[in-house]
């Protein structure tokens, strides 16, 4: 539809959802169907994976939602308009974040990854192509398990990640902004009714190649300091020692007991703090927080050990 600049940047057209306006014809994409669950629960769910992944980096990112993506020139003037469902910066305290209201690119930094969820759309003919133009680094396309009324038919359900490589984008098995994440993996994980064992033991592993990267860990967390029974001057001094690895573990399996004695479910503590030694705090938890019986607490760790080989 017809949108002209006045109308764009006007009261009537704060934080409405829109694809894409172009400047050039004041045209307007709108997005093909209203706000639902099939839309939004992917780009909402990112957000709350980013967050699990950055407790074990250690340190915190921001997700923007669908804010407005702008382009405008050197005088001033508004040229076109974008909307991300998702955008993820990872690393907020060093880069110039958004306004209140916009992202005006070349103004401040572009996100690290913004992603796109695919139902009644397709983000290849249109959109991908502004992304590339624009120089988005990462873009994540996702066509969710769950198909929305308006959904064209054939339309393959997955996640594709498209990595900016010199002035075209190309496909990846693996994300450039988030270390070892697979495609399959983020998929899954944005698609799993409730967070599984296996995408906990992903996030972890994530936000560890990330810490590795830049330097930080999840000692440097303070949720999960607390979850693992050590005090900030402790983790802070033993995390550069070895008596740190002995310290997160018995501080896990003594909180996965209480978990579970609380719970009715007798366990000893040797075979609990033999099987948390190399998984998660959140693994560990939520094992504890579901098992029926020390067996089924350790079987569950086991297979996470085992499907993720995981450190």
């Amino acid at each position: 539809m017809r949108v002209s600049r006045t109308e764009i940047d006007g009261p009537e057209w704060e934080g409405r959802r829109i694809e894409y306006w172009e400047a050039a014809t004041e045209t307007a994409w709108l997005v093909r169907e209203a706000a639902s669950p099939y839309h939004e629960r992917p780009a909402q769910r990112l957000a709350q994976l980013v967050e699990r992944i950055c407790e074990a980096r250690g340190s915190g990112a921001q997700c923007f939602g669908s804010m407005d993506l702008r382009i405008r020139e050197a005088d001033g003037t508004l040229t076109d308009i974008m909307q991300a469902d998702q955008s993820v910066i990872l690393h907020p305290s060093r880069v110039r974040l958004p306004g209140p209201a916009h992202l005006i690119v070349g103004e401040h930094d572009l996100p690290d990854v913004v992603l796109e969820v695919d139902n009644t759309t397709d983000v290849r003919r249109g959109k991908l192509i502004a992304y590339r133009e624009w120089g988005f680094p990462e873009v994540w396309v996702e066509v969710p398990e769950q198909a929305s009324p308006g959904r064209p038919r054939g339309r393959r359900v997955r996640l594709v990640i498209y990595l900016l490589d010199g002035d075209d984008y190309r496909e990846s098995e693996v994300s450039r902004a988030f270390p070892t994440w697979r495609p399959e993996e983020i998929h899954r994980a944005l698609n799993e009714p409730a967070m599984s064992e296996e995408t906990e033991a992903v996030l972890w592993r994530v936000g560890r190649a990330l810490g590795k990267r830049e330097g930080t860990s999840w000692r440097d967390d303070a949720q999960l300091r607390r979850v693992a029974g050590l005090g900030h001057a402790e983790g802070v001094v033993e995390g550069r020692a070895e008596g740190v690895v002995e310290g997160r573990a018995r501080g896990l399996a003594e909180a996965a007991v209480s978990i579970l004695r609380e719970r009715g479910v007798e366990v000893a503590l040797d075979p609990v703090l033999d099987a948390v030694r190399r998984v998660s705090p959140g693994v560990a938890v939520k094992a504890a927080q579901h098992a029926g019986s020390e067996g089924d607490f350790l079987a569950r760790l086991g297979r996470v050990r085992a499907g993720e080989g995981q450190e």
